[in-house]
């Protein structure tokens, strides 16, 4: 006798295969009726999507970029608002060796240069503290404030230098 390999099938009762013969027939008509509907389909738009509005909605540019804020007026600026805007970034958490703001004994020794010392290191910079704290706007009044008042928040008994009289205009 010969060894022959019967033929088996996933179908093995008679509901498998009814279930398998309506399944070959409805898989495709939906297919097809899918098909169809998808052609014969009309491209809608939104009815607003033309107003000058959502035009210039869309076409906005990703992002703006801008070089610098308009220039306050000389010596318009405070030394409590130049350190919450510049300083404070580092000098409030003491970041790479910045003094804190409050911390009289990492001050203490910086008193000791006086104002104009202090003011020559900032704006030159020193170690990982950028010229003028990173803010090349400020002028050496508005510099000299932002030290006087993070030196007095810190113990030092700085006097605040006086703002800059307006200039007259001669005719």
């Amino acid at each position: 006798m010969s060894t022959l390999e019967e033929h088996s099938s996933f179908i093995k009762t008679p509901q498998q295969l009814v279930v398998v013969i309506l399944l070959s027939f409805i898989v495709p008509v939906v297919a097809i009726l899918l098909l169809v509907r998808l052609v014969l389909s009309q491209p809608s738009a939104d009815a607003n999507a033309l107003t000058p509005e959502s035009v210039t909605a869309r076409i906005q540019p990703v992002a703006r970029l801008e070089f610098g804020a308009a220039p306050a007026k000389a010596g318009a600026r405070g030394g409590e608002d130049i350190v919450k805007a510049t300083c404070a970034a580092c000098h409030q958490a003491g970041v790479a060796g910045a003094p804190k703001i409050g911390d009289k004994a990492s001050w203490a020794p910086r008193f000791k240069d006086g104002l104009n010392g202090m003011l020559a290191i900032a704006t030159k910079g020193k170690g990982a503290m950028p010229p003028k704290g990173g803010d090349a706007s400020l002028n050496d009044a508005e510099l000299t404030r932002a030290i006087v008042f993070m030196a007095n928040q810190s113990g030092g008994t700085f006097k605040e230098p006086a703002a800059a009289a307006p200039k007259k205009k001669s005719k």
